[in-house]
Parts: C-alpha cells; structure tokens; sequence
C-alpha cells in the first residue's frame, strides 16, 4: 500500500512540475481585519472590533486536511498540542492550550459549553464529534470564563457544526481508505424552502488500528476503532423576529485499549455513547437581540476487560460503567450602545449536573466494588454575566466584563476581564487582556469516597498582550502575543501517610508563560504560506513533606513547537499543499507494573511532514485527493509507552452538490 500512495504523490507533485499558474476563477481577497468571529463576544463581530486572540479553522481548511481528525487538525494549530493525536485512534487525547491542564480548556459546540460530569476531570473528550460535522472552528485564547463560565481558563475551542444551505436540497459527501484498514464515509444533505430549513448527516469512520501500547510480547494485537456519528437540524423562521432551532447530535464509539505504557491487553474493550439534543431561539426587538438556548448533554461510557485472551493487569476481571446528564440553559441579550458599533451583551445561565458511577472488579484480594447515584453526585450552578463592548471610530475598543457564579457546594466566586485594544492605520493593533478565571470541582472530587465537600475553584489571573499587522494589499499578515498565567488552589490528590487516607484538597499554585508568533503569507494570488513558533515554559508550587516545592511539571507538553504550512493552486482544478510540524523535546513520566515504580524520562523532539492533493472536476462538485502523512516515517513517542503511527496515507474523493 505504501507503494501505492507514493505513485499516487508523484504523479500529483510531478504534475506541479509541468504546470503553468495559469488564470483561475477569481477569488475575492478578505481582509483579516474584516474576518467576521463569533466566539470573541458571543455575537458576530469583526476581528478589528477586538481585542481578543481567536485563530479561525475554515471550512475550506478542514475539507483540505483529507481524512484528518479533530485531533490531528487542532494539534497542527499554534500554542496547541494534543498527546495521543498521532497515536492510535482510541487512545484518549489530552488537549493542552498554551500550556495548560486539560480540564483548563473549555470545549462549546456551537457557542455551547459542553462537559463530561462523569470524569474526574469534567473536560469534554473531543473524539465525540466528527470532524465531517464541522463547519468552522474557532480557538479563543486567554481567559473567557466571564462569557463562558467554568474552565474557560487557557480559553475556549468552539466547534461549530454544519448549517442549511441556500437551496431547496443539496447534499454532500466523502468517501476515503488508506492506511491500516482505514475507511471514512460522511453523507449529509441539507436545504432551505420557505420558512424551514434542514440539514442532516451521518459519518463512520472505521480502522483496525495499530498496536496501542509498545510491546515486545510476542502476540500483540491490533487496537480497531469505530465511530458512528449523527448530526440533525432544522430551522424555523416562526415570525420576522423569531426564529426557532431544534437540533440532535448521536456519537458513538467502539474501540480496543491497552492496559498502560509498555502494557499490552488483548481484550480489553471501551464503548463509549454520547448525545446531546436542544434547541436555539433568536428573538429580535428592533437592534437588540435576545439568544435563550436549551442543551442536554448524555454521556455513557464502558469499560471491560474480561481477560479471556491475556491478562495484563491486577484483575481477572473488570467492568467500569460511567455515566453522566447534564442540563445548560442561557438566555443573553445583546444591544447597540450609542450610535456607533458598541454594543452591550448580557445573560444568565444554568447548569446542573449529575453523575451515575459503577466499578466491579475481581482481583488477586477478591472482588471489589464501588457505586455511586446521581442522588449523591451531583451538583447546580448559576452563573450572572456582562460585557460591554465600546468601539470608538478612533480605533480604540475596549471590552469590559464580569460574572458571578453561585454554586450550591462551594457558594460563589466572581472573576472579571478588561480588554482594551487599539487599530492604528488600519495595519497596526496592539492589544492587551487583563482577566481572571475558574475552574470548578468536579462532581468526583466533590462527593466521591475521595472527595471533599470544602473544596474551592481553581482560580486563575491572566495577562496576555501583543501586536498585530496587516498589509495594505492583504498579502501578509503576523501576530505576536506574550501571556502570563497563575493559578492557584490547584485541586491535587493527597494521600496521609499517617492515616493511610487519600483526598482531593486545594494545595497547588500554578505558574505558566509563554509566547506565541503567527505569520500569513499570500505570495501570489494562487501560493500562501503560514508559519507559527510557540513557547510556553511553567512550574508548579506544592508541599513535599511539610515544605513548598517548586519545579517543572509540564510533563508532555514541549517548550517550543512550530509548524509551516505551503499551498499552490496550481490551476482551476488542482491545489497541492505541505504541512511541517516540530516539536520540541518533552518530559514525561510512566508507571511501571513490574517495579511499581514511576519512571521520568525524557522524550525525544521529532517533525512530521504531510503532503495533500486534491483535483477537482464537474465544475468543482466532485474532488478526488490524497492524503500522505509522517512521509519521512518519523519514529517518535507521544506519550512514554506508546506507539505512533508510522508513514501512513488516504485516498478518496469528496462531493458537493
């Protein structure tokens, strides 16, 4: 197969040699500074109006990132990086923003925060939405909990999902296979008549996968994955003023898993179901607008690993069962202030949350067991929030916000952003954002047998600032941005030596800093070129036997990353792009099952270098494309005990009609 996909490259790349830029259909250049966002300030609003960093992935990146995942795209992005997105498809992925925990990004799609009540964590595992269901993304960095709430602290990633189109039917598709057995398969259609419209859309992706876990054992397995996805909405313009927005989401996963790093399990087995269904109203009164918006969110997952082939672990037998609900309801209004672009948003939301826990196990002592209801976990919040958003036909913008967050375990916090911003020219912005954020516990280190009633939030104070240019002739474009973050009352795991008692407690502050670069160049009106470099160095303040402790404790996550992406439009009909990624050498740690001891070592740095190609036909309806990633079959760990993929390729065609 690898044969295969190399044929395929070279006739596409060697096609670029004989190839003319010969004229296209014109496209329409777009000024950043007029790039429309919505997650900045929960109302569409342009990029120059504000001061906030967002990084936008369109929807005519992602269709050109071939079979990708979300994983794999967001990790391509500045001041991202996601352990395990590289690695097999089931193995769980740890996204890390600027730096920060995982559970200090919040995960909305479309404008809607979404959790895991069921984890210890709280953070929304990204492998429950397809990436053939996205339309756009937007990456808000920087704190944003006075918008969005709770662990908004690095900032928020809104996915937003497909809408209607413009006629009365139309429908889309992909199909690809490469690598490892790897079938992906997306059908939608959507339309619009009258005061109704609908979108529709199923995707599957199905692979047998690598090995997980680094093994030498002599009859390892293939870890196999599959994920089954369905997207349904509709619209309805009930009036001039109103309309109203029902919507349905259905993911669901299989997949194989290993029992840890350099441990292999040969039946081992994870299902793990989630949906999330509700609907949007948009009420206008004349300028102002009104958004209530209900969500349910359900998340089921299933652990077992019966041991029937091999047995790896402590247990002959295991079953973990995790299930969590959660309801979100926010009603804001957004009005004009004054007669200029100003505008003044304001809200309240409520969420509350339950979890039902169950773990059975038979090991060398016995069987063991633990329950828990939704009776005993869980937990409500309300939050009260403000922005008010001044743009002054100087260029100078200045955001102002604040909310309050009652909670019924803790009680209540308050955090607050200021957010000025300064357009010089139209080619200069510089920009600052002094806030402050929070995370809450979650509903296992709450109320679980390690729980703790008197927790507080983690609480974080951010300072971010930088420059951003654009040129006259839109050809160029970069932005350079510094941030400090402290957070502190950092939720950690205590164990009593004394009393043999562990417990979650507030102990730890958290100091982080970095600096990312981004750079856009449009060379000519068919070569662009984006390149970024990011830097992000922290520590960690703890007690180690009755003293303060600082060090290092960004395990996985390297101190300088950098990415260059290249695309030719090389025609009307063929595009050819190259994408390089760098990461920088990492620490990272691993238990070891046989000394029961933890190793630290230290992982090595490596590059990965993908090419893709697309050739469209019938009027650009129909495309067919390549896919080849790691094409210089770099050897390299995520993660201490795990594998990587290989060179590995796809190829398949995609439709639009």
């Amino acid at each position: 197969m690898k044969r295969k996909f190399f044929v395929v490259a070279a006739i596409l790349i060697g096609s670029q040699l004989q190839a003319q830029l010969v004229p296209t259909i014109r496209e329409q250049d777009t000024s950043l500074l007029d790039e429309v966002v919505i997650t900045a300030n929960k109302y569409p609003n342009k990029t120059s109006l504000t001061g906030k960093v967002v990084t936008v992935i369109t929807r005519e990146q992602l269709e050109r990132s071939g079979g990708k995942d979300l994983a794999q795209i967001l990790t391509e992005q500045a001041g991202i990086y996601i352990g395990g997105a590289n690695s097999n498809a089931g193995k769980d992925k740890s996204l890390y923003l600027r730096g920060a925990r995982v559970d200090h990004t919040l995960i909305t799609i479309d404008g809607v925060p979404v959790y895991d009540p069921s984890g210890i964590g709280s953070n929304f595992d990204i492998r429950n939405l397809s990436i053939d269901q996205i339309e756009r993304i937007e990456i808000l960095k920087g704190s944003q909990s006075t918008l969005y709430g709770s662990d908004a602290i690095a900032g928020v990633i809104n996915l937003i999902t497909k809408k209607t189109g413009v006629k009365p039917f139309g429908a889309n598709g992909l199909l690809s296979y490469g690598s490892n057995n790897s079938l992906r398969a997306n059908a939608g259609m959507n339309g619009k008549s009258g005061m109704i419209d609908y979108n529709l859309a199923y995707s599957l992706f199905d692979t047998k996968g690598i090995n997980e876990a680094i093994s030498n054992a002599p009859n390892v397995d293939r870890d196999g994955f599959q994920q089954n996805s369905l997207q349904a909405g509709f619209g309805l313009q009930a009036t001039k003023n109103t309309r109203i927005q029902p919507y349905f989401r259905y993911n669901k996963i299989d997949g194989d898993i290993d029992q840890g790093a350099f441990t292999d399990e040969l039946d081992y087995t994870f299902t793990q179901k989630s949906y999330q269904v509700g609907v949007r109203n948009e009420i206008t009164f004349g300028k102002p607008k009104l958004n209530v918006l209900y969500n349910y969110n359900h998340i089921d997952r299933l652990y077992i690993d019966d041991s029937a082939k091999s047995q790896n672990g402590f247990d002959k037998y295991s079953r973990g069962s995790y299930k969590g609900a959660e309801h979100f309801i926010d009603a804001y209004i957004t009005t004009p202030v004054g007669s200029g672009s100003s505008k003044l948003t304001a809200g309240a939301d409520f969420r509350t949350s339950n979890t039902d826990q169950e773990y059975f196990s038979i090991g060398f002592f016995g069987p063991y067991t633990t329950k828990y209801s939704a009776d005993s976990l869980h937990h409500n919040q309300l939050g009260l929030y403000a922005a008010l958003n001044i743009n002054a036909k100087t260029g100078f913008n200045l955001e102002l916000g604040n909310r309050l967050n009652i909670h019924s375990a803790y009680g209540s916090n308050y955090v607050f952003n200021i957010n000025p911003s300064y357009l010089l020219n139209n080619k200069f912005k510089l920009f600052a954002n002094v806030s402050s954020g929070y995370r809450t516990p979650s509903l296992y280190q709450l109320l679980s047998e390690f729980g703790n009633k008197d927790l507080k939030p983690e609480s974080a104070f951010t300072f971010e600032g930088g420059v951003q240019y654009f040129s006259t002739n839109n050809k160029f474009s970069g932005r350079l941005t510094g941030f400090k973050r402290d957070v502190k009352d950092v939720i950690f795991f205590y164990f009593n030596p004394s009393t043999f008692q562990s417990q979650y407690i507030n102990q730890d502050k958290q100091k982080d800093h970095g600096a990312e670069l981004e750079l856009s160049f449009k060379l000519t009106k068919y070569i662009s070129l984006k390149a970024f470099y990011s830097f992000v160095d922290g520590k960690i303040t703890t007690v180690q036997n009755g003293k303060d402790t600082t060090y290092f404790n960004l395990i996985r996550r390297p101190k300088h990353s950098a990415g260059v992406n290249a695309g030719v439009k090389m025609n009307e009909k063929l595009f050819v792009s190259t994408n390089l990624s760098w990461f920088d050498k990492r620490k990272d740690a691993y238990f070891d099952a046989a000394t029961f001891q933890t190793v630290n070592v230290v992982l090595d740095s490596y590059i990965l270098i993908d090419v893709y190609a697309e050739y469209a036909i019938c009027k650009n309806k129909l495309k067919v494309f390549a896919d080849l990633r790691n094409v210089s079959n770099s050897k390299y760990s995520e993660t201490a005990g795990f594998n990587t993929l290989g060179f590995n390729g796809y190829g398949g065609i995609r439709y639009n009609f």
